[in-house]
């Protein structure tokens, strides 16, 4: 009889497990950013409340060379959601350039401000934007949202990137990997604060990190490009040695999805995060900003997915 009992035990519990795995019949691809970035932790938060918080849906997040890579999946299906920045996004939904056509994108939230960091060292003779002409530069690795960016920036300050200065185009990790080892005189990355390997570059013994000021770019950057960008400040102590607040440009960061997402996954997806935020935040402090006043139909550069207007106006937001 004991056996018997142990024997039915152990299909019982072997029965439930299957079954609960055979409820999970949406499978999500988020599609996220490099290992180096803030990207791919959040994404990776979100996953997991997405998994354990939906009895219908399991989550993963995939690494990905970020904001342009990111919205070609979503527009061609291979992923379900990405995070990306507001200007790449508008440049996907209206088909302009590096989009060759309109992406049929939609908002889901916009989560947090992303942060420009213009990164060098001490001793490059580097103090203000202008003197990266003649410099070697990484502007990030293609397919990204930083790379749009920082084009856009140095093209506020005048600077060819291709005859000004020598150019790479390396990721996050591969950047400051590069000027630790004075491969590099400098490179540009988009992220939340404070950015994982921005942080262990200025905590590495024997060198002093810099980072150098560009806010006064954001007038021109808006007057060709539109209201997408606006200027901020990293604050002090963001990074070790950073003994001051550098004014930069700043861009909404966002999550979108393809527009024939069913609407009901879209509102769970966002009644998942909103209700069990503290667990996003405690991977991410930068998703703190992710909050219901920042959703409103003029904070977003694309219109919002009709799940997300029925949680956000649900809870009070006025969404037209």
């Amino acid at each position: 009889m004991k056996r018997l009992f142990w024997s039915g035990l152990i299909l019982l519990v072997v029965f439930s497990a299957s079954s609960a795995w055979a409820q999970k019949t949406v499978k999500l691809s988020i599609a996220t950013g490099g290992t180096g970035g803030s990207y791919f932790p959040i994404g990776g938060g979100m996953a997991n409340i997405i998994s354990k918080y939906i009895p219908y849906a399991e989550a993963t997040a995939e690494v990905t060379n970020a904001s342009i890579d990111n919205c070609l999946l979503v527009g061609k299906g291979k992923a379900e959601l990405a995070l990306t920045m507001g200007d790449t996004v508008w440049e996907a939904y209206q088909g302009t350039g590096k989009f060759k056509e309109k992406l049929p994108l939609r908002a889901v939230a916009v989560i947090y401000p992303n942060s420009m960091h213009l990164v060098t060292l001490e001793g490059k003779g580097i103090e203000k934007v202008p003197d990266l002409r003649g410099k070697r530069v990484s502007t990030c690795s293609p397919g990204s949202g930083t790379e749009v960016m920082a084009l856009r920036l140095l093209e506020a300050y005048g600077i060819n990137v291709d005859k000004d200065m020598k150019r790479d185009r390396l990721g996050a990790s591969e950047s400051a990997g590069a000027i630790k080892d004075r491969k590099i005189d400098a490179y540009f990355w988009v992220s939340a604060l404070p950015t994982p390997s921005v942080a262990e570059l200025g905590g590495t013994p024997g060198i002093k990190m810099k980072l150098i000021a560009h806010a006064d770019a954001v007038p021109k950057m808006k007057a060709k490009y539109g209201p997408l960008y606006f200027a901020g400040v990293i604050p002090a102590r963001t990074y070790p040695g950073q003994e001051a607040d550098v004014p930069i440009a700043l861009v909404v960061n966002m999550l979108v999805c393809h527009e024939n997402m069913k609407e009901s996954i879209v509102y769970d997806i966002l009644k998942a995060i909103f209700e069990h935020k503290p667990e996003l935040e405690a991977v991410h402090r930068a998703t703190v900003d992710l909050k219901l006043e920042a959703q409103k139909a003029d904070g977003s550069p694309i219109p919002y997915h009709p799940g997300a207007i029925r949680y956000f106006t649900q809870k009070g937001v006025k969404m037209k």
